[in-house]
């Protein structure tokens, strides 16, 4: 316990290259996480994300296997689960049923993969639940890249994708193109999925995806302030939990969900904080019944 508040070996360790890319890599994932989730937590693809997860692990397993950046598999692997998701969960009523079977069929291919590998055991556990010294001048470059496309991209997109997801019904007798704008955003969400995995891991990224979003929508209604406040958690979480790891050498994943769930639990504190004065106040402004004359 001693280790964990160890102030100046962290400030020893901060100076670090190796750990500087992976705190600027942290900051690019909290950014696109904290974009991303609040329309994710809005169209209920919370599931979604845990499944694309799972094809994640097993692209990056099988890069290991194949001697390949861990990044381009989960990058691949990730992909390929939105575009099955959006190809066989059209239809909302078969939705979790199409993610439970891609979510288990990627995990058990996943770990057939790593059985095969022959390598360390850290590569291995670092796929699950991340690895800050995993992350190479390459792998920033990628991340980097992915996020300023998806950010692109989601710029483009987000004013008829935030109304298609407030009401589907009237976005489509508008002339919104929803058919393909859910399979669009569905890949958007398998890339940056994909960069969470060597920063918490294919198990924990929906710590990212999705818990700071959550936070956010616990405290405002409002689609833009929730971005912010979204944004601002995830990166509190995903810098924070590096920074909490240095010193006592633990899995970051840990942290960075630790932070998120304590966020969390401190937004719900204040919504119903805000919801009890609310009813406090409109039962004290309410108008006493006039009493019946005799």
């Amino acid at each position: 316990m001693d280790q964990l508040f160890d102030f100046e070996l962290t400030l020893r360790l901060i100076q670090i290259d190796f750990v500087l890319m992976a705190i600027a890599a942290a900051a690019v994932l909290g950014l696109v996480a904290g974009a991303l989730g609040p329309l994710i937590v809005m169209r209920r693809m919370s599931f979604a994300v845990h499944g694309t997860a799972e094809l994640a692990f097993t692209g990056a397993a099988a890069a290991l296997l194949l001697g390949i950046a861990v990044s381009y598999g989960a990058l691949l692997g990730a992909v390929v689960a939105a575009l099955l998701l959006g190809l066989l969960g059209g239809r909302e009523s078969e939705r979790d049923s199409v993610i439970g079977v891609i979510l288990s069929f990627g995990l058990g291919l996943g770990v057939l993969l790593l059985w095969f590998y022959d390598g360390r055991a850290n590569n291995k556990f670092g796929i699950l639940v991340g690895q800050v010294v995993a992350v190479q001048q390459q792998d920033l470059g990628l991340l980097i890249g992915c996020a300023v496309a998806v950010l692109a991209v989601l710029a483009l997109i987000y004013r008829p994708l935030l109304f298609s997801t407030v009401d589907p019904s009237v976005a489509v007798a508008r002339g919104v193109p929803v058919h393909w704008l859910s399979p669009l955003f569905a890949v958007l969400v398998g890339v940056a999925t994909a960069l969470g995995v060597q920063i918490v891991g294919a198990l924990l990224v929906v710590a990212l995806m999705v818990t700071p979003a959550a936070a956010a929508a616990r405290v405002t209604s409002s689609p833009w302030k929730a971005t912010v406040l979204a944004v601002v958690f995830a990166e509190t979480a995903a810098i924070g939990g590096i920074i909490l790891s240095l010193a006592p050498g633990a899995p970051v994943s840990f942290f960075v969900t630790a932070i998120s769930f304590t966020i969390y639990l401190v937004c719900r504190a204040i919504a119903y904080v805000r919801g009890r004065q609310r009813r406090l106040s409109e039962s004290g402004s309410a108008p006493s019944p006039v009493p019946a004359r005799p």
